[in-house]
């Protein structure tokens, strides 16, 4: 295949995940039409449910902003820095409808394409829903307790509102996932997780029997319930800069949810305008039919009104699809960071809870190996948070700086255009003779 030959060649490095579990594959009956597997694993709060009038029919209501065909999606890195080399590729395309006798949800195509070894094709394609994407980012967290994990859009669901299950809220979504994933698979260590691979390469069947063997309930309520102790409790000796991190967050929190609301509150302002501008141009020219020597002009101000108000919900778009998102996601990131840090806390707590017990002379060759396995796991968790703390604080850098220049530009494009109108209708204008005799008289 032609395009295999473009895409860089790799190997598998030391550490990297492994190929599927042969005894996993060997224990699944051979069809799956011989299973039958409840829905998911999820409450039934986690169900996508809206009108079953939805319609998915309009191929112009998506849009993306990638190439859709994965023998194409080699050519969508070409202008990126080559000494990076990537060896796989990922897009989330499609959406597409179901109905079933309890719900409609959205699934949608995940096309990827990699050199890498460890797969067993070059090729997959699979299509998930939004559970499943909250199922890998679960996984990845559980795997990877002190490294940084992209957010998920929120799931802005309120049964009964069927509004929000629009084109628009859809395409959204789509967007933000195909981020999630390709921030993963652009991450030096998550990129390897064998249920990141599973996800992107096992069939619907295959992945819900895979889902049904993780951690069960009553774990998870234990994790819980330990994570909600060690906060009651506090981290006696947690490291200064990991104090410091925490503040950071706070602040970086703080002044990202102010950010968003006022940016959301400026959209919804400018959106307001667009309609008042398009209600607005049509007046004059209704006018000008009883004003004969008006005409002109009135038409004129008419199509220079058009034109701002299409300029304006160009820039209004732009608003919307580029920099609200940006700013959005890191909104989420701050709450991933909290998470994170709780979690290198509750290693650290369960640490200093061991060492209180050596104190006390209780069993101390016992406690002797634990504490000496938990300062090892301690120090791992620190190691691996401060090394993609700082990778994590670069993109963030890169993407917020980005995301305000594109801003800034697309505002005076604006200006421009709207100023550039504005000037030709009074250029029209001044070519009236009574105009130009006024304009000499003055000269």
């Amino acid at each position: 295949m032609e395009a295999k030959s473009e895409l860089p060649s790799s190997s598998a490095s030391p550490g990297c995940i492994t190929p599927l579990d042969s005894a996993l594959l060997s224990s699944l009956p051979m069809s799956p039409d011989t299973l039958r597997f409840d829905d998911d694993d999820d409450d039934e709060d986690d169900l996508e449910v809206f009108s079953k009038d939805t319609t998915l029919t309009d191929g112009n209501s998506f849009s993306p902003l990638v190439l859709t065909s994965p023998s194409s999606m080699t050519n969508q890195y070409k202008f990126e820095d080559e000494t990076d080399v990537k060896d796989i590729f990922i897009t989330v395309d499609e959406p597409e409808s179901h109905i079933t006798a309890i719900e409609t949800f959205i699934t949608y195509r995940i096309a990827t394409k990699t050199t890498r070894s460890e797969f067993d094709s070059s090729e997959f394609e699979v299509r998930r829903r939004y559970q499943d994407f909250l199922w890998l980012k679960s996984r990845l967290e559980d795997a990877h307790p002190t490294l940084i994990i992209p957010p998920l859009p929120e799931k802005f669901i309120v049964k009964g509102m069927v509004e929000r299950f629009n084109d628009e809220f859809i395409e959204t979504r789509r967007k933000a996932l195909h981020k999630f994933l390709n921030r993963i698979a652009d991450h030096p260590t998550l990129t390897f997780n064998e249920d990141f691979k599973i996800f992107l390469t096992a069939q619907a069947w295959m992945l819900t029997s895979h889902k049904k063997q993780g951690p069960g309930l009553f774990s998870r309520m234990g994790q819980t319930i330990k994570a909600v102790a060690s906060s009651v409790r506090g981290v006696k000796n947690r490291p200064e800069e990991f104090t410091d991190l925490v503040d950071y967050v706070d602040v970086f929190s703080q002044k990202l949810n102010v950010l968003d609301k006022v940016t959301q509150r400026i959209y919804k302002e400018e959106k307001d305008y667009c309609e008042e501008l398009k209600e607005y141009g049509p007046i004059y020219t209704l006018w000008s039919a009883s004003e004969e020597d008006l005409v002109d002009p009135m038409k004129g101000m008419a199509g220079s009104i058009d034109r701002c108000y299409r300029v304006t919900d160009t820039l209004s778009s732009k608003l919307s699809g580029d920099l609200i998102p940006i700013i959005h996601e890191y909104v989420l990131y701050s709450e991933t960071l909290n998470g994170v840090l709780k979690r290198r806390d509750l290693i650290q707590a369960e640490l200093d809870g061991k060492v209180e017990m050596l104190n006390k002379k209780v069993d101390r060759e016992t406690l002797t190996e634990e504490i000496e396995k938990l300062e090892d796991k301690v120090e791992c968790a620190n190691n691996a948070l401060k090394a993609d703390w700082e990778r994590w604080k670069q993109n963030m850098h890169c993407d917020l700086k980005l995301a305000f220049t594109d801003m800034a530009d697309n505002r005076i494009n604006h200006y421009e255009e709207c100023l550039a109108t504005w000037e030709a209708f009074l250029s029209s204008q001044t070519s009236d003779p009574q105009l130009d005799s006024k304009t000499d008289d003055q000269s």
